[in-house]
């Protein structure tokens, strides 16, 4: 009797191993693994090697050739960096760049944006020839931003380099914070 069991067991053994290995020859070997989290129903994209992060900014995404001629336009300014000093939260400040193309060729600015929304650059449309001057305003708001404050501007345009970048200064002084009403006994 025991040996029937001990020899039903090995047979039952061996047709579920059998069986496995029948299921397992059946796996389609081009099939790709599943992350787990996109198995679990919550699917997340997964970078890859070949992931290239497009930017958003149709202008900043043109390749411009280099000139025929090998010349180019440069951007001179007279500061790169401005300090606000100490200013009070909420206060909205504004300071001009001034530049000069000391290059060879007209000077075309694409772009230029704030590190955030409360830096605000106004830049020239126009191309500003060899040997001119053009301004660039940047604006900071500083509502919402208390304690040292240090923001930049990139520019982008047709020098030899592609870019520049600004940088600005403050302290934001907080704003006084409400006093709370404490509670007076009187006896």
């Amino acid at each position: 009797m025991l040996r029937k069991s001990i020899f039903a067991l090995f047979v039952s053994a061996s047709l579920m191993s059998c069986k496995k290995e029948d299921a397992l020859s059946k796996i389609d070997p081009n099939s790709k693994d599943i992350p787990l989290n996109e198995y679990i129903g919550n699917p997340q994209p997964q970078p890859t090697e070949n992931t290239v992060k497009k930017n958003t900014n149709p202008e900043a995404n043109q390749v411009t050739p280099p000139p025929a001629d090998g010349k180019y336009p440069a951007m001179t300014f007279n500061k790169k960096e401005h300090d606000f000093g100490v200013i009070n939260e909420g206060d909205k400040v504004e300071t001009t760049f001034t530049f000069t193309n000391t290059g060879e060729a007209d000077l075309i600015i694409a772009n230029a944006s704030g590190s955030c929304g409360c830096t605000v650059p106004e830049f020239p449309k126009e191309p500003i020839k060899p040997g001119k001057t053009g301004k660039m305003k940047v604006s900071f708001d500083s509502n919402g931003k208390p304690g040292m404050q240090q923001k930049s501007v990139n520019i982008t345009a047709n020098t030899a380099s592609g870019k520049d970048v600004l940088t600005i200064k403050a302290n934001v002084t907080p704003k006084a914070k409400p006093a709370e009403k404490s509670a007076v006994t009187t006896q």
